[in-house]
């Protein structure tokens, strides 16, 4: 899922017609048949906690606002160049790209700062806690050497395993085993999705297993895990991506608008430089959609009916 480098190929633009899970695009705007609706367009990324963002501002713009919402499912790196040309109008969680926000906020002027989203972030690698209970010392990135053996699967050949989610994400990881010399391959679970169930079904049979993964996230309610220390981070530490060998940094969450909207967008953009909610709000709402199955504007619907004094501070 991250997000600290820009190296990543582009992936494609997914619109309104795409599928999966994911695909909060399915679901039908009460106001996509009104003539003349005014239209916001948000970014959606792939793991739950960037759909939870969005379909509460989708539900609010929506519902509160009498706006029609349209979303676009895009990677990362593709989604700043989509916001910078107004293909979308808003980018509601941005893990740190330093060099989009160089070109794009400073450079262009073409995408406007929108804020804290109020979420910090930070990616890891984790152990599930039942095991790091009985062996403290695999907590120590040193020691993770020691277990190798003991995180094999058959997708990791003679090494230990380091489980990663999708490929689109952009992750030190590679570099960290290369540099930090440790005998571990990084292995593709494919989607955050995909990752969670491989998580879930290791923690089922209680086998170890070495994950990157990154708070907040629900997940760690259903399975306890503990993060193995990695050298410190120090500014400028992941500078170069070839040769990264220090932790990911701990990340105040961002938005980001386009620029052209931020000056016109009016109570939509108001709504959207507002949005400001705990980890907890963030949690609550990823948990009612990746594992209550609810879809998300029904969780979004259930948050907001229970938080009102939280929203209404975000409209105009």
């Amino acid at each position: 899922m991250f997000r600290t480098r820009t190296t990543a190929a582009a992936a494609a633009l997914v619109l309104a017609t795409g599928c999966g899970a994911a695909d909060m695009t399915r679901q039908a705007s009460p106001f996509s048949n009104a003539r003349g609706a005014k239209t916001v367009t948000l970014s959606v990324q792939s793991w739950v906690g960037a759909q939870a963002n969005v379909a509460v501002a989708q539900y609010l713009l929506e519902h509160e606002l009498g706006y029609r919402v349209d979303t676009v499912q895009v990677d990362e790196v593709p989604a700043w160049d989509a916001l910078s040309q107004g293909r979308v109008d808003a980018i509601l969680e941005d893990w740190g790209h330093p060099e989009q926000e160089q070109r794009y906020v400073e450079e262009k002027g073409t995408i406007a700062r929108g804020g804290d989203l109020g979420v910090t972030g930070h990616i890891g690698w984790f152990v599930p806690t039942y095991f790091a209970r009985q062996h403290p010392d695999v907590t120590d990135w040193k020691n993770l050497d020691k277990y190798a053996e003991r995180f094999r699967t058959p997708e990791s050949g003679g090494k230990g395993q380091l489980l990663d989610g999708s490929p689109s994400y952009v992750t030190n990881d590679k570099a960290l085993v290369k540099n930090l010399k440790l005998d571990y391959r990084v292995v593709f679970a494919g989607s955050e999705a995909a990752q969670i169930t491989q998580i879930k079904q290791f923690a089922k049979e209680k086998k170890p297993f070495l994950t990157y993964w990154y708070t907040p996230q629900w997940l760690f309610e259903k399975v306890p895990m503990t993060e193995v220390r990695l050298p410190a981070y120090e500014e400028g530490c992941d500078a170069d991506p070839a040769e990264v060998a220090c932790a990911y940094p701990v990340t105040p969450l961002q938005k980001y608008l386009n620029a052209d909207f931020a000056r016109k967008g009016g109570e939509a953009a108001h709504l959207l430089r507002n949005f400001r909610w705990t980890t907890e709000d963030q949690n609550e709402v990823s948990l009612m959609i990746a594992e209550q199955k609810l879809s998300p504007r029904e969780a979004a619907r259930k948050w907001v009916d229970s938080h009102a004094s939280v929203w209404k501070k975000w409209l105009p």
